[in-house]
């Protein structure tokens, strides 16, 4: 065969143009303050990320293979859990652990520690939510309690979880907001002491520490997302980090349609008795490939979506640290406006991963007017997700609990954005950021 006609030989010629291709294509020009977009997020890559992909596409694989598996491991090994479960978005991960929790255990199947989740039990999370930690829990007939956020940290007020719980409450749903830790000692305290799950919302937080601990291994379960506003991405994308060895099975079991075969996809017979099966009301020896013991989902990502995500993997402590380097600089530079604005606020045990910048504006500001005085100078600003959610129209009738007032989750609603701090913000844009809000209030003051 000739050199030419050797796949290997032309799979390595294409990729070596794809890295050229890179230099050539994706250098982002120079920033001009002012004329320059300053997202509050944005796709952070190299010609590694390139490279995975094509050779991913030119392998074929269409479903979740090498690369996925090699994903999966990667993020076990990082968060130290007893699996990892890539699915297609961190919407997804939150709706595969909720339903983990509300899957029945069939007849042998090993069950879990506490109580599966039924219609009617309780879930404890907060008000100000992103609406697919929220969606979950709606749709397995739960009944979300919301109790009050805190200003500065944006998660839910760990003082009212205690006095939250009643009867029926079996779990505390816990989203770490814009990648600032919420207080898990005192989630952990209150979740022994009443014997409540904790399943974590961590898709604003990877590599975020609590008192120490990795943010996602607090929980039975922690989801994950790699959209590509969060700390690394695969366009769409998500992941479940599962702690509890109980919930291993059933998990993946619910993201793979529910079946209760375990052979990978494209292989068959792993149980070495793929005919030899009796389960439930079927006829013996059902191919085990058809039997499905969960009423799951089909959540698993393409191999080429995993094949970028496994390359942003190398860098998770790389794009974090640079995060926490932006929100310093914005945190340095804002603190002279603290009286016009709440800085966020962290807790002394807490190490951020930071989603974004959150200011709150205090009283005699209006956010509206700072909001357009900063998308006027091309920088780019977000709210704090849905606010107080029960004042969403999709979510404003929906069956609920509330713990005490919800006035903070209001203020929240009515006076907070955040800005950028993702890897891709240098420190010219970061300068200029600064200099333009300075000038808001120097102009408010004259």
């Amino acid at each position: 065969m000739a050199k030419n006609d050797n796949p290997i030989h032309m799979k390595e010629t294409i990729l070596r143009l794809v890295r050229q291709y890179y230099r050539m294509a994706h250098q982002r020009p120079p920033f001009e303050p002012g004329k320059t977009r300053v997202t509050y997020s944005g796709r952070v890559y190299d010609d590694r990320e390139l490279v995975n992909l094509v050779d991913a596409s030119l392998d074929f694989w269409l479903t979740a293979g090498p690369y996925a598996e090699k994903l999966e491991a990667r993020m076990r090994r990082f968060f130290g859990s007893q699996d990892f479960l890539l699915v297609n978005s961190g919407s997804s991960a939150n709706l595969l652990m909720v339903a983990t929790l509300c899957h029945e255990p069939a007849s042998g199947e090993r069950k879990t520690d506490l109580p599966v989740l039924r219609p009617g039990d309780e879930v404890i999370t907060p008000a100000v939510t992103f609406p697919t930690t929220l969606t979950p829990i709606m749709h397995h007939r739960l009944i979300p309690v919301f109790v009050d956020c805190e200003v500065g940290t944006y998660n839910m007020d760990p003082g009212l979880i205690q006095d939250a719980v009643g009867p029926k409450t079996r779990a505390i749903f816990v989203p770490h907001t814009l990648g600032i830790p919420c207080d898990m000692d005192t989630v952990g305290a209150v979740a022994r002491l009443h014997n409540l799950w904790v399943i974590e919302d961590g898709c604003d937080a990877l590599g975020a520490t609590f008192d120490g601990q990795l943010v996602g291994t607090f929980g039975a379960m922690s989801s994950v997302s790699f959209y590509p506003a969060h700390q690394i991405t695969m366009g769409e994308g998500g992941g479940v980090a599962v702690n509890d060895p109980n919930l291993k099975s059933i998990a993946r079991s619910l993201r793979d349609w529910g079946r209760h075969c375990w052979c990978d996809p494209g292989k068959s017979n792993t149980c070495g008795k793929r005919f030899g099966w009796q389960l439930g009301m079927l006829p013996a020896g059902y191919d085990h490939k058809y039997i499905y013991s969960s009423p799951g989902y089909n959540l698993k990502v393409t191999d080429m979506q995993a094949a970028i995500g496994l390359a942003q993997s190398e860098r998770i402590l790389e794009f974090v640290e640079a995060r926490r380097r932006n929100f310093r600089r914005l945190y340095e530079g804002l603190k002279p406006l603290e009286d016009y604005l709440v800085l966020p606020i962290i807790d002394a045990r807490a190490v951020p991963s930071p989603f974004g910048f959150p200011v709150t504006v205090r009283s005699g500001i209006k956010r509206r007017d700072l909001v357009a005085h900063l998308e006027a100078a091309n920088i780019e600003t977000r709210l704090v997700f849905g606010g107080n959610i029960l004042r969403q129209p999709g979510f404003a009738h929906i069956e609920h609990r509330v713990f005490g007032r919800l006035e903070r989750s209001d203020l929240i609603m009515q006076n907070t954005l955040f800005v950028g701090v993702y890897p891709g913000l240098t420190d010219l844009m970061i300068d200029y950021m600064i200099e333009v809000f300075t000038r808001f209030f120097s102009e408010a003051r004259a």
